[in-house]
């Protein structure tokens, strides 16, 4: 979401996050995100919309990437292994989707939350956290 937040004259308000979106070839998006969108963009209904036909659009580099019922098992697995760390579903469904495409950069603003999670068989591979 900050990576698509503008000022009223249309700046980017968070320019590194959106310059990782310009940059990135391709943006996967798991569905479950699109909830906390939703959440954090109560108050402006038409950016929501907005973002929402932007990640539709094939035009874009945008990809709303399928939650498959093993993505929500192994999203579980993986906050209860990190449990210290409160990931919850949504969170953990991004390292779930991550871990089964094989792409470890993310970019997100809980560096706090993604920064120790592992991935991979044996919790070895790092996310990449961006920006």
């Amino acid at each position: 979401m900050r990576a698509l937040a503008r000022t009223p004259d249309g700046m980017a308000t968070w320019p590194e996050f959106a310059r990782e979106l310009r940059e990135a070839a391709a943006v996967v998006v798991p569905p479950l995100i699109l909830s906390e969108v939703d959440y954090f963009l109560a108050k402006d209904r038409v950016a929501a919309r907005r973002l929402l036909a932007e990640v539709l659009d094939p035009a874009t580099t945008y990809e709303l990437e399928p939650l498959l019922p093993e993505d929500l098992v192994r999203a579980l697995q993986l906050d209860a292994k990190f449990g210290s760390l409160e990931l919850g579903l949504v969170d953990a469904s991004v390292a779930a989707v991550a871990e089964r495409r094989g792409i470890y950069r993310v970019l997100t603003t809980d560096h706090n939350d993604f920064g120790p999670v592992r991935i991979g068989p044996q919790y070895r591979q790092p996310l990449v956290l961006l920006p």
